[in-house]
Protein backbone atom coordinates (compact mmCIF):
# COMPACT_ATOMS: atom_id res chain seq x y z
CA UNK A 1 0.00 0.00 0.00
CA UNK A 2 1.24 3.44 -0.90
CA UNK A 3 1.81 5.66 2.15
CA UNK A 4 1.55 9.07 0.41
CA UNK A 5 -2.28 9.15 0.07
CA UNK A 6 -2.65 7.99 3.68
CA UNK A 7 -0.42 10.82 4.92
CA UNK A 8 -2.27 13.41 2.82
CA UNK A 9 -5.69 12.19 3.97
CA UNK A 10 -4.64 12.27 7.64
CA UNK A 11 -3.17 15.77 7.17
CA UNK A 12 -6.33 16.98 5.43
CA UNK A 13 -8.57 15.59 8.19
CA UNK A 14 -6.44 17.27 10.87
CA UNK A 15 -6.48 20.63 9.08
CA UNK A 16 -10.23 20.55 8.39
CA UNK A 17 -10.95 19.41 11.95
CA UNK A 18 -8.85 22.22 13.42
CA UNK A 19 -10.46 24.81 11.15
CA UNK A 20 -13.98 23.63 11.98
CA UNK A 21 -13.22 23.64 15.71
CA UNK A 22 -11.82 27.19 15.56
CA UNK A 23 -14.73 28.45 13.45
CA UNK A 24 -17.32 26.99 15.83
CA UNK A 25 -15.42 28.35 18.86
CA UNK A 26 -15.17 31.82 17.26
CA UNK A 27 -18.89 31.92 16.50
CA UNK A 28 -19.70 30.71 20.01
CA UNK A 29 -17.46 33.40 21.57
CA UNK A 30 -18.93 36.12 19.34
CA UNK A 31 -22.44 35.08 20.40
CA UNK A 32 -21.42 35.25 24.06
CA UNK A 33 -19.92 38.72 23.56
CA UNK A 34 -23.03 39.99 21.84
CA UNK A 35 -25.30 38.53 24.52
CA UNK A 36 -23.21 40.16 27.29
CA UNK A 37 -23.23 43.48 25.43
CA UNK A 38 -27.03 43.39 25.05
CA UNK A 39 -27.49 42.55 28.75
CA UNK A 40 -25.55 45.61 29.96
Amino acid sequence: MDWVPVVFIVFKVLVFGTCMFRAIKWHHDEGKKKKNKDAT
